[in-house]
């Protein structure tokens, strides 16, 4: 009876563990991703604060602000564990990527550490909507190939019109630097909309 009851409460908990995939774009980027809730494959991790995912970035090298002649589509693995704070709506997490691109014929490749945020508006006579922003960086030591290190930051306004569903406004910068003289490269700079759904 006990046993029942426990995996009762368990597939319940389970019910708010929620995947999530997202397409970015603007005029000339795409951007598409999914992060896979740990929670909902093994019992003994709390649903909502371990993620692994995977992302596809397709940029126009017109969004980069130097000078680069062949920008290559972007691709990475991504890890986030993240835990609300107190009961204000506010929720911080750590991650690591791996992430491999080309610029000009040069590899890249490194392994960033970062701190994400999410807040939560306190609104709940209105549609519900966060802010959400994340900084990820790899020093030298990180960075593999032709990669000196790298550098990205976002920040994102999600609104969910519909349950498990919603749009988004963001801003990203992210910095391929190479292990050359003069190879500080920004990749892609650029705002963007985006939608976003959870399953």
């Amino acid at each position: 009876m006990l046993k029942k009851i426990i995996l009762m409460m368990a597939s319940t908990v389970s019910v708010f563990a929620l995947h999530t995939a997202e397409l970015n774009i603007n005029d000339l980027d795409l951007e598409v991703g999914a992060k896979f809730d740990m929670g909902q494959f093994n019992q003994s991790v709390e649903p909502n604060t371990m993620f692994v995912g995977a992302k596809f970035f397709n940029p126009d090298a017109s969004h980069s602000q130097d000078n680069i002649s062949k920008i290559n589509p972007y691709v990475e693995g991504n890890f986030l564990i993240m835990r609300e704070i107190g009961n204000k709506g506010m929720s911080l997490g750590m991650g690591a990527k791996l992430n491999y691109t080309q610029v000009d014929g040069k590899d890249f490749s490194s392994l960033p550490l970062g701190v994400e945020f999410a807040y939560t508006i306190p609104a709940p006579k209105l549609i519900p909507m966060s802010i959400n922003g994340s900084v990820y960086y790899a020093p030298k030591v990180l960075s593999f190939a032709d990669a000196k290190n790298y550098l990205e930051y976002r920040i994102h306004y999600d609104v969910e019109f519909i349950e498990n569903a919603g749009v988004r406004i963001g801003y990203r910068s992210m910095n391929t630097n190479f292990d050359l003289v003069n190879s500080n490269i920004n990749y892609n700079t650029s705002w963007y909309f985006g939608f976003k759904v959870k399953f």
